[in-house]
């Protein structure tokens, strides 16, 4: 009976559902964590009956055709890029995007990674690390007797140096956008990759080109809305028990049958 195979693979589909909105909730506190949401497509459908197959010699023909699908798969977990709620910290290096930009990372083996956790610190060289100590892109080195690290909208990042009365210049920081930046490749680490889906990177200093401006001692926190995640789960779990009800029935059916003949 082709209802248990439709059935189960509805099954299997509500099980990945779930998985994608508990990975949600769990990402609630992360640091410019962004939401996946799972997309399905219907399989292959059986065709009986093709609509406008012609029923009569007078040209006649059916309306509508007679189709059996095959279930369904989850086809995808795009990335729901929009922008999280940005809370102070009051930590002198932390930075958040307001805008569609990412910090841009150089990861050890030479790729650039690119994320939205812009709580930075300095390494034992005074060079602006992310959390997993890998170099910001382009590299800043604060000298470590700077005093008053600022960090203006557009990225530029000064500081008093020493005794000067006046602030001294350190670098710029830079961001990257990507048309497509549901295509980005997660890595882990806060940080995602380049792909061919999501475009090359277009880098531009912050405040330019739609890239965001930067914001001091505030972090931008996940875009999750934990009465949304609660919802979607009721639901695919209500979904995963029709079909485990459908699975039921069907053997049921084939118990009767068989007990018949």
């Amino acid at each position: 009976m082709k209802a248990l195979y439709i059935a189960s693979t509805g099954m299997g589909a509500q099980e990945r559902n779930v998985e994608v909105i508990s990975n949600n909730i769990a990402n609630m506190r992360t640091t410019g964590y962004k939401r996946q949401r799972a997309e399905f497509q219907d399989l292959l459908y059986q065709q009986i009956t093709r609509a406008g197959s012609q029923t009569s010699d007078q040209g006649t023909m059916v309306p509508a055709g007679l189709e059996i699908g095959s279930g369904v798969r989850t086809v995808s977990t795009p990335r729901i890029m929009s922008q999280g709620s940005v809370n102070m910290t009051e930590g002198e290096l932390d930075v958040a995007i307001r805008g569609e930009g990412f910090f841009m990372i150089q990861l050890p083996d030479g790729r650039t990674g690119y994320t939205r956790d812009g709580s930075f610190q300095r390494n034992p060289e005074g060079m602006l690390v992310n959390s997993s100590g890998y170099p910001v892109d382009p590299g800043i080195t604060i000298p470590g007797n700077a005093r008053g690290v600022a960090i203006s909208p557009d990225g530029t990042v000064e500081a008093y140096i020493g005794t000067d009365a006046a602030p001294t210049q350190l670098g710029q920081l830079q961001l990257a956008r990507f048309v497509n930046k549901s295509g980005l490749e997660s890595m882990g680490d806060n940080l995602f990759l380049e792909t061919a889906a999501s475009g090359p990177a277009q880098i531009n200093v912050p405040n330019t080109d739609g890239t965001g401006d930067l914001l001091q001692n505030y972090l931008e926190m996940a875009n999750v809305n934990s009465v949304t995640e609660i919802a979607d789960l009721i639901a695919a779990q209500r979904a995963y028990e029709m079909n485990a009800r459908v699975i039921s029935g069907a053997d049921q059916m084939m118990q009767a049958t068989s007990q018949l003949s």
